[in-house]
């Protein structure tokens, strides 16, 4: 176990699942409460030929790839608002139309330009290939999301769940609403590596559903979120090499556990009362 705490790959690989974990977990709170965890997971997989292509343009980075899918998210956010209001869709059709078309394209260009192999940690995960900047990246738009959602929560609360209001009181909602998105997406990104793009989902939504089951403290599901998911990326990583399972289906599968012990208690708490 020694050789574990004693390696720079999995020392670096921990630091990133705190990270990631707790950024991932603390941001999960709102995507609980806004109930939008399917259409995060339409955007998780249609980020995949922006990462394509941007890593046949300029090469595997994390910045290359950071940019490539964002730009596509961002893309595939405002197509689906626009189409919703052009057809008689609703948007979460559109959403499932435009993220399979787009993952099916993403999934066609790698065969083409022959990049399965170079990409293969992004599309099932592979924590212990972060890089420094990685580090720095997730560390980045973590603190951002932090500071974001905690400063500006009363007016993001707001425009959530009562939009009419936020407007009479001055708040800009679409730019809320927005930058919101933008900000999930980014968070969302920096799972890739860990976890891959088809379980990334799963890290963005479980802490904040564990976390809800037990609390209706606003403050208490955000912070609490960001620590459950902290100890779960990082407990997930050390089961991962105690019992050589993939990195990211272990991650996954212990944030799962957590949630099922959550559910357990909350039934008994009420069979007692």
């Amino acid at each position: 176990m020694m050789e574990f705490f004693d390696s720079q790959l999995y020392q670096r690989a921990l630091v990133g699942a705190l990270l990631i974990g707790f950024s991932n977990g603390f941001v999960s709170a709102y995507v609980v409460m806004n109930r939008s965890p399917l259409k995060l997971s339409a955007l998780s997989h249609s980020l995949l030929p922006g990462i394509v292509l941007a890593v046949w343009l300029v090469g595997l980075t994390a910045w290359s790839a950071f940019i490539g899918a964002v730009s596509v998210a961002l893309l595939m956010g405002l197509s689906s608002v626009w189409l919703a209001k052009k057809t008689p869709l609703d948007q979460d059709t559109v959403l499932a139309v435009l993220y399979t078309g787009c993952f099916a394209g993403g999934l066609a260009m790698l065969n083409r330009l022959q990049l399965q192999q170079e990409l293969e940690g992004w599309l099932f995960g592979n924590i212990l290939s972060l890089s420094n900047a990685d580090l720095w990246l997730s560390f980045s738009v973590g603190v951002l999301a932090v500071v974001v959602f905690s400063l500006f929560r009363r007016s993001i609360l707001m425009v959530l769940f009562e939009s009419e209001v936020a407007k009479t009181l001055g708040v800009p909602v679409n730019l809320v609403r927005y930058g919101v998105f933008a900000l999930l997406i980014m968070v969302l990104m920096t799972t890739f590596q860990a976890v891959g793009c088809i379980l990334a989902i799963g890290l963005i939504v479980m802490p904040g559903a564990t976390v809800r089951q037990l609390t209706h403290s606003v403050t208490a599901l955000f912070c609490w979120s960001g620590i459950i998911g902290a100890i779960g990326a990082s407990l997930g990583l050390l089961v991962s090499y105690w019992v050589d399972l993939p990195a990211g289906a272990s991650i996954v599968l212990v944030q799962i556990i957590f949630f099922i012990i959550a559910f357990i208690y909350k039934i008994l708490i009420r069979y007692k009362a």
